[in-house]
């Protein structure tokens, strides 16, 4: 799915030719990504490295703008019924948020979702906690974490607290609104 939501998100903005030049010079030479079949995920890390390069915006700043197309896109056009039974607030959202991807692999058996945990849960913060078998998506996640404070028009700090490349066993993220 992440394949091919990139595919949309570089085809809205910049048009199907830089997205056959981001997939040529990425070496991947698949037609068409369909959402619910598997790829290697070197093909994410070589599709968002070259759209870096290409575009001359560093690959974080290009994973948070596809972690909040994931939102407004995908999620809320692909999925609303999951999405507003999340939660009619991003604190109950957040709180469900172990639970989407559960509904979602019904739908897409193939898929391999991560798992969301929170923890220190407060009134106005909680600690998201990222299980992915993926590594370097962090980034998007701070980018679907900000995103979901706009679609609930709540503001939103996302600051990552533990990140797998400095050794931790996941990567977490505190919330603030």
């Amino acid at each position: 799915m992440v394949n091919k939501e990139i595919e949309d998100m570089v085809c809205e903005v910049h048009g199907e030719d830089a997205w056959e030049l981001i997939k040529t010079n990425a070496g991947v030479d698949v037609d068409v990504f369909i959402s619910n079949e598997g790829y290697p995920d070197d093909y994410t890390y070589r599709l968002v490295a070259v759209a870096s390069e290409v575009s001359n915006t560093p690959a974080e700043v290009i994973l948070e703008a596809f972690g909040e197309h994931c939102v407004l896109r995908t999620a809320l056009e692909g999925y609303g019924d999951l999405m507003h039974a999340g939660g009619d607030n991003l604190k109950n959202f957040l709180i469900n948020l172990p639970y989407f991807h559960t509904r979602v692999v019904m739908i897409y058996p193939k898929l391999q979702p991560p798992h969301f945990e929170i923890s220190d849960l407060q009134d106005r913060e909680l600690h998201l906690h990222y299980h992915t078998h993926h590594n370097g998506l962090s980034h998007f996640v701070v980018g679907l974490l900000r995103c979901l404070g706009k679609m609930f028009k709540t503001p939103t700090i996302v600051t990552q607290i533990a990140s797998r490349p400095d050794g931790a066993h996941h990567d977490s993220f505190r919330v603030q609104w």
